[in-house]
């Protein structure tokens, strides 16, 4: 915690303890939520997973989790078959700190490993890193247009026009997460709408805010219940393929 408070310059609010999680998510009447981590050493691989599956399994009702895996992590494919037998349901990435670019070609085959069944959140946008920049991820949809590619941050966390020019509009979904309290309800309500709300995906960022708050934020929107049901719940029954 005090690593990434120091990196995002900023007090997170909440503790990053399990205990925690679960009482923000119920605090915020959230009935479902995805949980993930990222691995930032081949090593942490295995027992990542083997950890945000036993969450998943802990709290069946509550928890979907996200795997996770590394660029220099030898056989990829076994453990991302060994990920799917274990129930979980997408890939998370954080280039940033994983120490890789998104379109690194040693990542490319694990993209096409993971297929067009295990959805891929990529932190996508840092002024402090060109490892996770928005046009870098462009290059990852055009090679592979038919996987579920999920930018986190609408695109561009800290540079949100880099999103504007290289992902609006493209098939790519976002969360919004981490971007409502830095660019303000006007534009990140134009970019809801200039992307596409039915590719829109709500997402706290916990434990930088709490989930309430993150709730509370979408809502300042006034984008209407058509589309709010869309961001909090429909597109993510259609990306995971499940009924929430």
């Amino acid at each position: 915690m005090s690593h990434l408070e120091n990196y995002y310059e900023c007090k997170w609010l909440g503790t990053g303890t399990e205990q925690d999680l679960v009482s923000s998510v119920l605090e915020a009447d959230i009935t479902r939520c995805i949980i993930f981590s990222s691995a930032t050493k081949e090593a942490q691989v295995r027992n990542i997973n083997n950890y945000i599956a036993s969450l998943q399994n802990k709290y069946p009702h509550l928890f979907i989790g996200f795997g996770t895996i590394h660029r220099d992590f030898a056989d990829y494919a076994a453990e991302l078959n060994r990920l799917r037998l274990l129930g979980l349901k997408g890939l998370k990435f954080h280039t940033d700190f994983q120490g890789f670019y998104v379109d690194d070609p040693k990542m490319m085959p694990i993209y096409e490993a993971a297929g067009e069944d295990l959805p891929m959140l990529f932190h996508i946008g840092d002024r402090k890193s060109p490892l996770s920049s928005p046009d870098r991820l462009r290059n990852v949809v055009r090679a592979f247009p038919r996987h579920k590619i999920i930018a986190a941050h609408m695109g561009g966390y800290s540079v949100w026009e880099e999103a504007w020019k290289y992902l609006i509009g493209t098939p790519v979904y976002m969360d919004i997460s981490s971007t409502i309290r830095y660019i303000g309800r006007e534009k990140t309500r134009k970019m809801v709408l200039a992307h596409g709300p039915e590719k829109v995906l709500f997402a706290s960022d916990y434990p930088a805010v709490r989930h309430k708050d993150a709730v509370e934020d979408v809502l300042s929107l006034d984008l209407g219940d058509e589309i709010n049901e869309m961001i909090f719940c429909k597109n993510a029954e259609r990306v995971l393929q499940i009924t929430l």
